[in-house]
């Protein structure tokens, strides 16, 4: 009688460790390969101490991020496991990057994720692994942004165990594993972008706007809710655009309340907004929906009118004061963020004392800045006008010590203000959360510590929604007395590593 292959449960256990780098988006992505193989019988961790393959989920951004794509890749192959890059890198370089790595068993681009368990099946066998051959994904889905539903294109974070249509979402098992018991997790909206920002190489390898359908993302929400989830982060290339393609511009408006009333969230928070698509009535939803974070993470990129043309972009220094101060009318204590470039081509000194005065006029709680490099295959890298090293590094040292002055400051102003803290760890005693205006990673935190109003320090847990007056600042974070438990977690269960299903 011929063999039988065993099924994965009687297989040998087969250890994948699954290292994410860069954005929440890929965050989201890794979930999804985690669960294509936990279906496959893998033993996914992200802690590569005894795993047969290690899987980096590349991140292809700018030059410093896929610098520690590489260190990473290379750091795992000194493990002794095969190594395997996945992700936005991957992706965008394929076969290019297989060949300057040989330490890399396989680089797989996204249509390699439907099967990533029979892929690394092989990869552990040691057969040859054909890499990733690039191509301008938005070649793959039509212009027209109401046509690409349903096209078959593989967009990672989208996908389904069954895509019978006939079924429900809600009775549809979600695609996704978490990876951690963190009371926060991303939400995706959509993937892709459909501008054309010249230093922007991000919509040729992640492909065109594909948004997810309400019922996806309602179903997705409450799964992730029953595994603890507490405030929901939702991500994507440009969140302002959502629903374009569904046939409603106002899908995100309508879409907070539904997520925000799902038992057990207590927080939704949008991030990714671009402010020349930021209308009206998108700010009233955000500053003013209960359960909705008034948070505006708002991608500016500059405020010099001549150089975001040149970065194919809109807006001014007076029109981006002007969207911030519509949010502030509705939502005095609303928390804005943004990113900047300096040095970008054609930057002149005026640009930049631009910038400056937009900066320091704004009050944004938290700022990102980025010295301008060529990217590989963006407009901007064939542009001229190109600025000196020398004056960059100059105006990007300016700009980070202003940020930092600026940045404090704004947290100064709420000392003595109330902040509703929802507690991320509880460490020895250390109880560390974020505000409504603080994102997770990336805009400071708040140390909650004892005084006599009420809250018992040593009772809060993870997930615990607090009332919080502020009594201290150390550079953007806050120190704060918890006053008023608000919503506390469940006790009766621990957060789930959970499966799908």
């Amino acid at each position: 009688m011929p063999a039988t292959s065993p099924s994965p449960t009687e297989q040998p256990a087969r250890r994948v460790a699954l290292l994410t780098l860069g954005c929440a988006r890929n965050e989201v992505d890794s979930e999804e390969l985690a669960a294509r193989l936990t279906a496959d019988g893998w033993q996914v961790s992200t802690d590569g101490e005894g795993a047969d393959v290690v899987l980096v989920n590349t991140c292809g951004f700018v030059e410093k991020a896929k610098q520690d794509s590489i260190d990473t890749l290379l750091a795992a192959a000194d493990t002794g496991a095969k190594v395997v890059a996945a992700g936005c890198m991957a992706e965008r370089y394929g076969k290019d990057l297989a060949g300057s790595l040989p330490e890399a068993a396989a680089v797989l681009g996204f249509d390699h994720y439907p099967t990533i368990a029979d892929t690394l099946d092989a990869v552990l066998r040691g057969e040859q692994v054909d890499s990733h051959t690039p191509r301008d994904r938005r070649e793959l889905l039509p212009v027209a942004p109401a046509k690409r539903r349903d096209t078959g294109v593989i967009v990672p974070g989208h996908a389904a165990f069954t895509n019978d249509e006939h079924t429900p979402a809600h009775l549809r098992p979600v695609l996704r594993h978490r990876l951690d018991s963190s009371p926060v997790a991303s939400l995706k909206l959509a993937s892709g972008c459909d501008r054309r920002c010249s230093f922007c190489a991000i919509p040729a390898f992640r492909g065109s706007f594909v948004s997810r359908t309400p019922d996806e993302l309602l179903a997705e929400a409450e799964w992730l809710a029953r595994t603890g989830v507490r405030e929901l982060v939702l991500v994507s290339e440009n969140s302002t655009s959502y629903g374009k393609d569904l046939g409603d511009p106002r899908a995100l408006e309508k879409l907070l309340p539904q997520l925000a009333a799902i038992g057990g969230i207590v927080r939704v928070r949008v991030s990714y907004l671009q402010p020349a698509e930021t209308r009206p009535g998108l700010v009233e939803a955000i500053a003013t929906t209960p359960g909705v974070a008034p948070y505006f993470d708002l991608s500016f990129q500059h405020s010099a009118e001549p150089v975001l043309r040149r970065m194919r972009r809109f807006g001014s220094t007076e029109r981006f004061l002007e969207l911030l101060a519509s949010a502030r009318d509705l939502a005095p204590e609303a928390g804005a963020r943004s990113n900047f470039i300096v040095g970008f081509p054609g930057e002149s000194r005026a640009d930049f004392e631009e910038l400056v005065r937009f900066v320091s006029e704004a009050r944004l709680d938290a700022i990102g800045v980025f010295d301008y490099s060529d990217e590989d295959g963006t407009e901007a890298a064939g542009l001229d006008g190109k600025i000196g090293s020398a004056t960059i590094k100059r105006r990007y040292d300016k700009m980070l010590t202003l940020v930092e002055e600026l940045c404090g400051q704004r947290a100064e102003e709420r000392l003595g203000t109330f902040v509703d803290v929802l507690v991320d760890t509880v460490d020895g005693g250390a109880v560390e959360g974020r505000g409504a205006h603080q994102a997770p990673e990336v805009d400071g935190s708040t140390t909650l510590v004892a005084g006599d109003e009420g809250v018992d320090l040593a009772a809060l847990r993870p997930g615990d929604l607090v009332r919080a007056r502020v009594t201290g600042t150390e550079g953007v974070d806050l120190v704060a007395v918890p006053t008023l438990m608000l919503d506390a977690a469940p006790r009766d269960r621990s957060p789930l590593l959970a499966v799908a299903g």
